[in-house]
């Protein structure tokens, strides 16, 4: 266990606030910890068909670069991860899912943050909006899910949201843990 002995400076932005803080180690040692509150965020690996997922391509502040990811994003405040999910699926890309299912939720930073990251497959899109959300989103693109696999293996697509989500979504589809004839389901317009 460590203890925080005092926090040395706080940083609050509108969707977060990190604190650095002096903590005593079980040793006894005394060092630095940063921690970022941040709020849960839900992400979502959206099915056109059994092949092919919609994937945005965005700028990435941090890294100084675009990327090719799963459609995903901050809930707001008091807001359920599966109402975040399907929220951002439809400011992203412009569709709605009519069967969305859970596949995992990790916090992608544990060593300083405690943001948790859920993640869902959509199934049954149905187009509902022309216009996207212009400030992240450049593109939307439609990409096989072999591609994407193999984007993901040539470390072309370096997004850990997106690695993960495309990995365990393969793995309980292939341990038959989503009820497949949900998932492709066609609905009359």
């Amino acid at each position: 266990m460590e203890e925080r002995v005092k926090t040395l400076g706080i940083i609050c932005a509108n969707h977060f606030s990190a604190q650095l803080d002096a903590v005593r180690l079980r040793t006894g040692r005394i060092t630095e910890r940063i921690k970022i509150d941040h709020p849960e965020a839900a992400a979502v690996i959206p099915f056109l068909d059994t092949e092919t997922v919609l994937m945005v391509r965005q700028w990435r502040y941090a890294i100084g670069r675009e990327t090719l990811e799963i459609p995903a994003g901050k809930a707001d405040p008091g807001e359920d991860p599966t109402v975040c999910a399907l929220r951002e699926l439809r400011e992203e890309t412009g569709y709605e899912a009519h069967s969305l299912f859970p596949i995992f939720s990790y916090y992608p930073a544990i060593g300083y943050s405690n943001e948790v990251i859920r993640l869902y497959a959509a199934f049954d899109l149905k187009r509902v909006e022309e216009k996207l959300d212009e400030d992240e989103i450049s593109r939307v693109e439609a990409v096989s899910l072999k591609r994407i696999e193999d984007l993901i293996l040539d470390g072309k697509i370096e997004d850990g949201k997106t690695v993960i989500g495309i990995s365990l979504f393969k793995a309980r589809k292939e341990r038959g843990q989503f009820p497949p004839e949900l998932f492709f389901e066609k609905r009359n317009p």
